[in-house]
C-alpha cells in the first residue's frame, strides 16, 4: 500500500493544539469524567425516571421496582446491589475490571441520594423516558470515556459472559430485559413499554458520546485520472489523502484507489472537483463516526 502524507503539503507542521494526557494526568482526567458522568446519571434518574416509574433496565431500574414494591430508598438499593457485585468482580472476573468499577459503583448511589430531593419537571412518562434516557446515556457515555463503569448489572453481565460463553452485548440485553419484564408485573405493561423507549434512547446517546456527534465522510475514488484528482483535492479542497493499491476484480488490472476524509459540508465540493476532472469516476462515500490523528482537523473542527 502506497501512502501519501496526510498533512497538507503547503503547510508547516503545527505544534499540537492539545496537551496529551498521560500517566497521572490521565488518571485524574478519567476520575473527573467518572464523577461527572455519575452525577448526570443520578440527576436524570431522580428528575425523570424515578418520578415517572421508568424502570429501563440495570440496577437503577431494580431500585425503582424496590421503591414501588417495598418503599426502599433507591440509593440504598443500588448500594446493596453494587457492593456485592463489585466484590464478585474481583473474585470472578479480574482485579483490573474491579478497580475500574469501584468509583462509579459507590459514587453513583451517593449522587442519587444527594439529589433525591430535587423537584422533578414532568410527570409525563413519555417525556420522562425520553429525557431520562438522554441523561442516563450521556452520563454512561462520559463514564465510558473515562474508562470506568457504574457497576451494577454490567458486572453481572461480565460474569455471565465469562461462564456462559455468550457475547457481552447479549448478556446486557438479557439483564435489561429481565428488569423490564419485572416492571410489567410490578408496575404495568404500559410502564414497561415506556422503559423500552428509555432504554433505546440511552443506547443511542451512549453511541453518540463514544463515537462523536460530528459525522465526517470518507470517500473512496476509483478513476484513471488519479493524479489530476489528487492535485485538485490537495490544492482546492486543502485535504490530505491516501493512495491505496488495488486490483480490479474483473480485469485483474493494477489500479490506485484514493481515500480522503472530509467534513459533511465539504462533500458537495469534493464531488464537484472529482466530476470536473473525471465525470466517469467511481466514488463511494460513507460515514466516518470518528477521525483521529493529525492532518484532518483544522483548528478545532471542520
Amino acid at each position: 500500500m502506497q501512502e501519501q502524507q496526510h498533512l497538507y503539503p503547503q503547510r508547516k507542521k503545527r505544534l499540537s493544539t492539545f496537551i496529551p494526557l498521560n500517566g497521572p494526568w490521565r488518571n485524574i482526567f478519567d476520575t473527573l469524567l467518572i464523577i461527572v458522568g455519575s452525577f448526570l446519571i443520578a440527576v436524570a434518574f431522580n428528575l425523570f425516571l424515578l418520578p415517572n416509574q421508568i424502570a429501563s433496565g440495570g440496577v437503577s431500574g431494580i431500585s425503582i421496582l424496590g421503591d414501588e414494591w417495598f418503599g426502599w430508598e433507591p440509593a440504598y438499593t443500588q448500594w446493596a446491589i453494587n457492593i456485592p457485585l463489585l466484590i464478585a468482580s474481583f473474585l470472578l472476573i479480574d482485579k483490573q475490571y474491579g478497580f475500574r468499577s469501584i468509583l462509579g459503583s459507590i459514587i453513583l448511589p451517593l449522587f442519587v441520594y444527594l439529589t433525591s430531593h430535587w423537584e422533578f419537571p414532568t410527570t409525563n412518562p413519555l417525556l420522562g423516558s425520553l429525557y431520562g434516557g438522554i441523561g442516563v446515556g450521556l452520563g454512561i457515555g462520559i463514564v465510558y470515556r473515562g474508562r470506568g463503569s457504574t457497576g451494577g448489572t454490567s458486572i453481572l453481565a461480565r460474569i455471565v459472559q465469562k461462564y456462559s460463553g455468550l457475547s457481552y452485548s447479549l448478556c446486557v440485553v438479557i439483564m435489561d430485559a429481565i428488569v423490564i419484564i419485572m416492571a410489567a408485573f410490578v408496575l404495568s405493561l404500559e410502564q414497561s413499554l415506556y422503559a423500552l423507549i428509555g432504554l433505546y434512547v440511552t443506547g443511542k446517546v451512549i453511541d453518540a458520546v463514544e463515537m462523536g456527534l460530528g459525522y465526517s465522510k470518507v470517500a473512496y475514488i476509483i478513476s484513471n485520472q488519479t493524479e489530476p484528482i489528487t492535485k485538485v483535492i490537495l490544492a482546492d479542497l486543502d485535504r490530505g489523502l491516501t493512495k491505496l493499491e488495488a486490483r480490479g476484480g474483473y480485469t485483474d488490472d493494477q489500479r490506485t484507489v484514493l481515500m480522503v476524509v472530509v467534513g459533511q459540508n465539504e462533500v458537495t465540493r469534493l464531488k464537484a472537483l472529482i466530476r470536473s476532472v473525471d465525470p466517469g469516476a467511481f466514488v463511494i462515500i460513507s460515514n466516518a463516526h470518528e477521525v483521529l490523528g493529525e492532518g484532518f482537523k483544522r483548528g478545532e473542527h471542520v
